[in-house]
């Protein structure tokens, strides 16, 4: 490879020391930009079995050195299905083997199991292009030495698609719902930014879910303690058994996110008659708010609403983030001031005329994702013009 640079195929995160991951991760001062690209979350998912194993999610951690310096690192892995990515595939990989291929193994980089966008190909500071196209062209040069279908970058940055694509990669652009904190001082503050029915609607869901007959705590750090996976554990089981079939994560990962991972979560549960009922757990980024998971065992009217969306828009406001993003899916938070916004992925196909079929759909599918985009902003809950006088609530 051009510039002495030297690729490895790492399968042991812990091969890797922390302090060389996360200086590429930006994670080694401070809070990281991207929790789920720091060294300590993917090895918790290694350790706690979530990823390895029977699990179709095969470790093969990419590490560019240049004078035995490690300038890039990148999260990859062989994977033996398309569960746990969020960036949906299945079609592809029917049409691939209804012409006769072997979709899988393929190749992916991305973080396990986390629709969140964030930087894939992780470079030290100035490292950046040189880097990102030593990551690139390594996985690129695994999959074709070893007859790899495919390499897919997964929830990466709108930076790294431009850079992806400029290296003849193919872009994808999906959406999901985030929300944007417009600088408000307080809760009320984005509510006063909303249309009066919208506004009108969410006080009245706060209302109803705050009156469900138990308390709403929201836990960070050492307020976390082990008895708090217990129950979180059993609304992920609930939660992943019903959207899944089988919970991506093992009880394991939990444990290690009590030793290793509480600084950068929020945990918020509902408690009632002594009991825990329902949780939501979010994940702290430098700039955003990440909400992941949400189960309950028992059933209380906008208590969901409640824990994973407006508890997140109040810890956000309280915090000066930015931007919360909610997961994957769901219009239903548009009326909940969660807008739709663009995410991206780039992928590769060693198989040209497939490549060339991948590429005339994703025209055609960015053009209906826009219009989408568009026609739900339109629906959004904000005021259209400010000017306009409305009538008191």
């Amino acid at each position: 490879m051009t510039e002495n640079i030297d690729i490895q195929i790492i399968p042991r995160l812990a091969d890797i020391p922390a302090a060389d991951w996360d200086a590429c991760a930006g994670a080694d001062d401070g809070r990281p930009m991207d929790p789920f690209t720091t060294h300590r979350f993917l090895l918790a998912l290694e350790v706690s079995g979530s990823v390895g194993g029977d699990t179709g999610w095969h470790p093969s951690y990419l590490v560019a050195r240049q004078g035995g310096v490690i300038i890039a690192v990148a999260p990859l892995y062989g994977k033996t299905h398309s569960q746990g990515e969020y960036i949906f595939d299945h079609n592809w990989a029917h049409a691939y083997e209804n012409a006769g291929g072997d979709y899988y193994p393929k190749l992916q980089m991305t973080v396990p199991f986390t629709p969140a966008t964030g930087r894939r190909m992780l470079t030290r500071a100035g490292y950046e292009t040189l880097g990102q196209s030593a990551l690139v062209q390594g996985a690129v040069q695994l999959a074709s030495n070893n007859g790899i279908s495919s390499l897919h970058i997964t929830f990466c940055t709108e930076d790294e698609a431009k850079a992806g694509t400029e290296m003849g990669l193919s872009h994808r652009v999906t959406q999901q719902f985030h929300w944007q904190n417009d600088g408000y001082a307080t809760f009320d503050d984005f509510l006063g930014a909303l249309a009066a029915r919208k506004r009108k609607n969410i006080r009245k869901e706060r209302r109803v879910a705050n009156e469900f007959g138990g308390t709403i705590v929201a836990l960070t750090g050492d307020q976390i303690q082990p008895e708090h996976w217990d129950a979180f554990w059993e609304f992920y089981q609930n939660t992943g058994a019903r959207k899944w079939g089988t919970p991506y994560l093992t009880r394991a990962f939990f444990d290690q996110a009590q030793m290793h991972l509480r600084d950068d979560i929020l945990l918020v549960l509902a408690e009632r008659d002594g009991r825990y009922v329902a949780g939501a757990l979010n994940f702290i980024g430098r700039d955003t708010l990440y909400g992941r998971y949400w189960g309950c065992t028992e059933h209380h009217p906008c208590l969901h609403f409640e824990l994973c969306y407006y508890r997140a828009i109040d810890y956000a406001i309280k915090h000066g983030l930015p931007r919360v993003e909610a997961g994957a899916q769901g219009e239903h938070k548009l009326a909940r001031g969660y807008m739709p916004s663009h995410t991206h992925s780039l992928h590769w196909f060693g198989d040209k005329g497939f490549s060339d079929a991948i590429d005339r759909y994703l025209i055609e599918e960015r053009r209906a994702i826009d219009h989408d985009v568009e026609i739900l902003t339109d629906y959004g809950p904000f005021k259209r013009d400010t000017t306009d006088h409305e009538r008191p609530e």
